[in-house]
């Protein structure tokens, strides 16, 4: 990646930052650290690992992007509108009543949203029959799962890990938002996710850790070709919930607050945005 394409990324990731920020502000509504925290797996997703189609968002050969944790809902509605699936004046209707943009996303809401998620633990599974249907019509997809770090306490998350080994689905990729917060308090005081990498290896997956905010490193591992084993791949990717502004970062009332007028322009100004 040269340098001027690292900086058109890096570009994206304040502009989805900001809309973000803009959406949460004005809807009054949670989970903004949350969004913010995989803005970069998503930029790197789409503007360099997926093959996907912002004027053919139906393209049956397209690859897929399960956004599983669907309570960051906001930074895929951004992402989207950012890349050129739907006119950003629809981020508007966001949590709004009768909007097309709901605090979780549903299939068929906006251009590129595939499937309803939020209820944490089901998208892996959503990912991995996908990819499983189109092997099935020879299709040529590749199935992208983003995932949350507490999403990984769900039984139904490990049921579906040991499937898609079991079938090789190596073209299924696990991107985990490591951010290290749940609703109530550390992850790691919750459950015992670590050693997540080693996990996901004892389950039959190609698994490393990664930096969820290097947008060289993160397009890299998306782009990378299938395991030739035919393992699937996981990303344990290390990240900072509310990154991007210095006042929310690490810092858990953002799972439940939204910026105020002055905390919206303080935070804009940060990421460099009019």
């Amino acid at each position: 990646m040269t340098a001027a394409e690292l900086a058109e990324l890096e570009a994206a990731a304040r502009r989805v930052r900001g809309r973000i920020l803009e959406m949460s502000h004005r809807a009054q509504t949670p989970h903004l650290g949350s969004s913010l925290s995989c803005a970069d797996i998503l930029v790197a997703a789409y503007w360099k690992a997926l093959r996907v189609d912002p004027a053919r968002p139906k393209d049956p050969d397209r690859d897929r992007l399960v956004f599983s944790k669907g309570h960051g809902a906001m930074a895929l509605y951004a992402a989207l509108a950012e890349r050129g699936f739907f006119d950003p004046a629809l981020l508007r209707e966001y949590g709004t009543d009768g909007g097309r943009l709901a605090e979780h996303p549903s299939p068929g809401c906006a251009p590129g949203v595939e499937v309803a998620t939020g209820s944490l633990g089901h998208g892996l599974s959503w990912g991995a029959g996908l990819l499983l249907a189109a092997r099935l019509r020879k299709r040529p997809t590749r199935a992208l799962v983003v995932m949350s770090d507490g999403e990984c306490e769900e039984g139904s998350v490990w049921e579906a890990a040991m499937f898609a080994p079991a079938h090789k689905l190596s073209g299924l990729t696990a991107v985990v938002d490591f951010n290290g917060w749940q609703a109530t308090g550390r992850s790691a005081e919750i459950m015992a996710l670590d050693p997540l990498v080693e996990k996901w290896r004892a389950f039959g997956w190609a698994a490393r850790e990664v930096d969820g905010h290097d947008l060289r490193a993160l397009a890299a591992a998306l782009s990378a070709p299938p395991d030739p084993a035919g393992r699937p791949t996981a990303l344990v990717a290390r990240t900072v919930k509310g990154k991007g502004v210095s006042f929310m970062e690490d810092d858990n009332n953002w799972h439940y607050r939204s910026p105020s007028d002055a905390e919206l322009a303080a935070a804009r100004r940060e990421l460099g945005l009019p």
